[in-house]
């Protein structure tokens, strides 16, 4: 018989369907991982817990590595069947990506700068052209080559000496965020042989060109604690301690100001801050407390000329007001009001110019741009003409210029980086980012704003985006999505590698729940601390709206939420298991209760004020009652897909790895639980550019299958 090309497809698609289902149907018997049981009794407040996986605790363990491998074993033999949708998935969101880009040069300092990507390679080329951009091009650092040899590489905090000639730079390649500071003569390309362990990758240089300031890790918690100065050509074990800081719930870190003229060190709680404050030209002097902590009082600040302006909360500003204060007198009781405070309003930024001042404002959720000249003739806000997008500043390092750069980003439209000249109004498009394939088209895509009622009345607002074809009465696909921590507020931007799901017929939504600041301040401090739950009832409560509006229904709703927001997962698979089809939960912090009894993990100590401190008995009772871990029980669970990355410094690995070995335990379903551990990575995943596509085509596999589609 002539088959022709019209028969031929047909039939390939049907023998790889039974391929597929063949594979699957010989995987379906295969047993998953049991975790051995050792029981160990945790008590606290007269209060006793048995965690019999406590043991996993130990990443040098060989038991628990195997355990690991075990896992990833079960989760790969399970899904082999999805493969081929892994890849093909992978290589369709690659297609959109530019792989010869290059970013919006900036200038400072007499130089322009530049980062750019090279088609196929996985790292950035930061490179530089003096004076203007017809120069010749001089490669600081090719990742590309600096990551060779390494499973994992991250370049940060490349900080260039005022005399352009030296570039200090940090490097991890265990993606444990401590780096090591090495410094590179940018004209003769040395890396010199000073070397600086256990540090957050960035450093401030003084004036003189060969001193530099930077902030140091403890080797335990990863807290970073202490501020260091070195002197170029010294060992770094001269260097001299200029900071410590002793409270074990505060961070500190180093910067300088965009006028150029002072270090600065920054010390933050949660609640909060305190500054310290040096003549970029006197590295040699003493560091001067610009206003002393005061508990609640939270401040940032901004130099220009004479004067500091302070964004601050003081005098009960919940929202934030903008203060100012002479250089000379900078203690909080010199502060007076520039700009009120407001209810409604949330001041989140300021950006400073000559003529101008430019304040970041959330109202009803929305970015606001607005531009005021100091001189008091003109005060207007930039137009934007939806509820579903994102802008804000950009690079802006020169005070002397009308032109005010700034990024504006859509749920529909990428993202563009534009240039408004605040004296004319004019604004120029450099670049808009290009999704390549030929497929996409704006107008193809709709963006929606809507309002979910919680049960106690909040009104909380859900962005959502989906192709123009998808039907909207409850039998399409939707991926719920939330973070709702630390005030974090996930705005409605773009995604191309989200096109993938969206052309299949998946509604994507952000929740806006209570813990972060989408609406004000109000909104963060009414989802944390003891009233945490509403950040988990909140993404429930908009679930069941979505279902109710027909969005969706729970036989194709999906959650996904990663870290903070993976908390988020495993307490609404707790609370209301039966609306959700599937859940995504990457590197989640499910573990609690314990994780905050334990001063001795990264980042517990700082997390008191957002959690509360469980050596408390009424923050551990309350954490308790909503701890993933603590709270999984005999129920049907959703199909789940758990990620966590073992040099995680942020959630230890062993959270999510418990997690899933209690699921295991105790779930009475036969839906699909898989642990996917990433052996060389961390908090962040794979470090290349492509790389972490891997890791997004295996999420969204996991959902397509569920949903059953092939291809």
């Amino acid at each position: 018989m002539y088959w022709s090309k019209k028969n031929i497809i047909p039939l390939i698609s049907l023998i790889f369907a039974f391929s597929c289902q063949n594979q699957k149907d010989e995987m379906a018997n295969i047993s998953p991982p049991v975790a051995k049981k050792v029981p160990k009794k945790l008590e606290i407040h007269g209060d006793a817990r048995v965690d019999n996986y406590y043991w996993m605790n130990d990443r040098e363990d060989p038991e628990v590595i195997r355990f690991l491998e075990q896992e990833n074993e079960y989760y790969q033999a399970k899904t082999a069947h999805t493969q081929v949708l892994q890849d093909s998935l992978f290589k369709e969101m690659r297609s959109r990506i530019k792989e010869d880009d290059t970013s919006v040069p900036y200038k400072r300092n007499g130089y322009w700068y530049i980062t750019r990507y090279e088609t196929g390679k996985e790292y950035p080329i930061y490179s530089r052209k003096e004076g203007s951009l017809e120069a010749p091009e001089e490669i600081m650092f090719n990742v590309n080559e600096l990551a060779e040899g390494h499973e994992y590489f991250r370049l940060s905090g490349i900080s260039v000496s005022p005399d352009n000639k030296l570039a200090a730079f940090g490097t991890d390649t265990v993606s444990r965020r401590q780096y090591i500071i090495r410094v590179k003569n940018l004209e003769t390309g040395e890396v010199y042989a000073d070397r600086i362990e256990n540090t957050t990758g960035g450093s401030v240089w003084a004036k003189d060109n060969k001193t530099f300031f930077y902030s140091k890790k403890d080797p335990v918690t990863l807290r970073s604690d202490k501020i260091y100065k070195h002197v170029l050509g010294t060992p770094s074990e001269e260097d001299e301690l200029v900071y410590h800081e002793q409270d074990e719930t505060f961070s500190t870190y180093v910067y300088k100001s965009k006028s150029e003229d002072y270090i600065i060190i920054g010390s933050n709680s949660t609640l909060t801050s305190e500054y310290r404050i040096l003549d970029a030209d006197d590295p040699r002097g003493d560091f001067k407390v610009f206003s002393p902590r005061t508990r609640g009082l939270e401040y940032s600040i901004y130099h220009f000329g004479p004067d500091f302006y302070i964004l601050t909360n003081k005098d009960g500003a919940t929202n934030f007001k903008l203060m100012k204060t002479s250089k000379d007198a900078t203690t909080s009781e010199h502060w007076v009001d520039y700009l009120p405070h407001r209810e409604d309003v949330l001041l989140e930024d300021i950006e400073i110019f000559k003529d101008f001042l430019v304040v970041s404002e959330r109202d009803n959720g929305l970015n606001k741009i607005k531009v005021t000249r100091w001189d008091g003739k003109d005060s207007y806000y930039l137009p934007f003409d939806n509820e579903t997008y994102v802008a804000f500043p950009y690079v802006n390092l020169d005070y002397d210029t009308k032109l005010l750069r700034y990024i504006y980003i859509s749920m529909t439209s990428p993202y563009s980086i534009i240039d408004f000249d605040m004296g004319t109004g004019e604004k120029t498009v450099l670049k808009q980012e290009e999704v390549l394939g030929g497929k996409f088209m704006e107008e193809n895509y709709r963006s929606d704003r809507v309002w979910a009622t919680a049960r106690d009345g909040a009104k909380v607002p859900i962005s959502l985006v989906y192709h123009k074809d998808t039907p909207l009465n409850g039998t399409s696909p939707l991926l719920q999505y939330a973070y709702g921590s630390y005030g974090s507020t996930i705005d409605p931007s773009f995604s191309s590698t989200r096109l993938s799901l969206l052309d299949r017929g998946f509604i994507y939504a952000i929740a806006h729940v209570r813990g972060g600041e989408y609406l004000g301040r109000p909104w963060y401090e009414d989802g944390k601390l003891l009233n945490k739950k509403n950040t988990f009832t909140d993404f429930i409560d908009c679930s069941k709206f979505l279902i109710q509006e027909k969005y969706t229904s729970a036989d194709h709703l999906y959650a996904w939420g990663g870290s903070a927001g993976g908390l988020l997962m495993g307490a609404v698979v707790n609370m209301a298991p039966e609306l959700y089809h599937g859940v995504i939960a990457a590197v989640p912090f499910v573990d609690v209760v314990t994780t905050m009894l334990d001063d001795s993990i990264p980042l517990t100590t700082g997390e008191y004020d957002e959690w509360g401190n469980p050596n408390d008995p009424v923050y551990y009772e309350y954490m308790l009652s909503y701890s993933p871990y603590d709270n999984v029980k005999a129920q049907a669970y959703p199909n789940m897909y758990v990620s966590t990355g073992l040099h995680d410094s942020q959630v230890q690995y062993w959270e999510p790895a418990k997690w899933v070995a209690k699921l295991r335990e105790l779930k009475t379903d036969d839906n699909l639980l898989f642990l996917d551990t990433n052996l060389e990575a961390g908090h962040g995943g794979a470090s290349g550019r492509f790389e972490a596509l891997k890791e997004t085509a295996k999420e969204y596999a996991f959902l397509l299958d569920l949903e059953g589609i092939t291809r």
